[in-house]
């Protein structure tokens, strides 16, 4: 525990619940109108298996990992609660715009715009986290926590496709808006977590210096570039996810129990994971899952080219899903440890770390999903090139000591 005032305040669990509630803002954002995916290109005139609804999480992401950049110092200097406040407020008000764009590009510029508001609560948790927690404590309630943020897509789908049913598409949309207004209402039960003696200057100079600390600190680098491309083959799931199912597949209608079912057991996953990092500690958690990862992928991979990039449906599922599993082990524990070196600037990092992952992951991941054409072949092969990709990463930054900076 830091020196920082105690959030528990409130009690363990409601502090635990209320995170997981604001990290959901994001999720939500992204998977409740997947199912509603073919209605939209419908309404804006787009054909059945076009691609160009997979921007609508593409540029969700890029404004979530540039809004980052605008909360860290604000955070550091202000405090946790004010950047919740001014990103729930932005985050409201874009999925209303969204909901009324009355051409593609408008809504497309409403969603970067939503992901910017999407931006400050996921600043807001992390900083949070990192206020309170540290080390193994960290990776533990940060497993808890980001759980949220796969395990709601089991819900997600069916309940997009529930409100869908209410009324128009554009429900979704609404829906987003008052969830940010009730979270908002709930957080004011919080108390402020940043210490006084950890706030930070506004000027320019010490935020560059902060900036240069995360990029200069060798265990923090290596974990944050890790990220980036573990995210790429994340993202690039999430865009393609429905026209897999629905289209190179051709079973639209099992979708929503498809995508809940690998979020099931990513968010079961990480709920494990708290329990490994507990008995093993969170570096030795995070070389085993990597190892697992790209084993996974590889054999994934050998099985989608014997088949001409299209296996039969179960198995590409169930060989997809293994490979997420290992991807929600590690997240939270390369999260972690990226930050761990870095608590008397967590604001600051968390927005330098989730930029970097965030937009490197979106664009990466556009890579992959742009190119779908009738085989899952370019997501196999982007999660095998990826995950290997990390896995360099975070071996170059397990050479050094932790305190070490390149």
């Amino acid at each position: 525990m830091t020196s920082s005032p105690s959030p528990v305040a409130i009690g363990k669990k409601q502090f635990t619940a209320l995170l997981a509630a604001i990290m959901a803002l994001g999720a939500l954002g992204i998977d409740l109108m997947l199912p509603v995916f073919d209605e939209i290109r419908t309404h804006f005139g787009l054909a059945e298996d076009s691609t160009d609804v997979a921007q609508i999480v593409t540029l969700y992401f890029l404004g979530m990992a540039s809004g980052q950049m605008l909360y860290g110092p604000f955070a550091d200097r202000y405090g946790r609660r004010p950047v919740l406040y001014v990103g729930l407020t932005i985050y409201a008000i874009a999925a209303v715009g969204s909901a009324v764009a009355p051409t593609l590009p408008l809504m497309l510029l409403s969603r970067f715009l939503w992901g910017v508001g999407a931006a400050g609560p996921r600043v807001m948790v992390v900083a949070v986290v990192r206020d309170v927690y540290e080390g193994d404590a960290m990776a533990r309630a940060m497993s808890f926590i980001m759980a949220v943020f796969v395990t709601i897509p089991i819900l997600a789908p069916s309940l997009g496709a529930a409100i869908a049913a209410l009324g128009p598409w554009q429900i979704i949309f609404w829906f987003c808006a008052l969830y940010a207004v009730v979270v908002g209402l709930w957080a004011m039960r919080l108390d402020e977590t940043l210490a006084e003696e950890n706030r930070r200057n506004l000027a320019l100079r010490p935020v560059l210096d902060a900036v240069r600390e995360v990029f200069t600190t060798r265990q923090s680098l290596g974990y944050t570039m890790a990220m980036v491309f573990l995210f790429g083959a994340f993202t690039s799931y999430l865009a393609s996810s429905e026209l897999i199912v629905g289209e190179i597949y051709g079973r639209p209608g099992l979708f929503p129990f498809i995508f809940g079912g690998v979020a099931a057991a990513m968010g079961s996953a990480m709920l494990f994971n708290a329990k490994i990092v507990h008995k093993l500690g969170v570096h030795q958690t995070v070389r085993f899952a990597v190892a697992g990862y790209t084993a996974l992928a590889l054999g994934l991979l050998v099985v989608v080219l014997l088949t001409d990039g299209k296996p039969s449906f179960w198995v590409a599922i169930i060989g997809i899903s293994a490979v997420l599993v290992m991807h929600a082990t590690m997240i939270p524990n390369v999260n972690a440890v990226a930050l761990e070196p870095l608590g008397h600037m967590a604001g600051m990092a968390s927005a330098v770390v989730g930029t970097m992952s965030l937009g490197g992951g979106a664009l990466l991941g556009t890579l992959i999903d742009r190119n779908l054409a009738g085989t899952i072949t370019p997501l196999v092969v982007g999660m095998v090139l990826y995950g290997f990709i990390a896995a360099g990463w975070i071996a170059w930054a397990g050479r050094g000591a932790q305190s070490d900076t390149t």
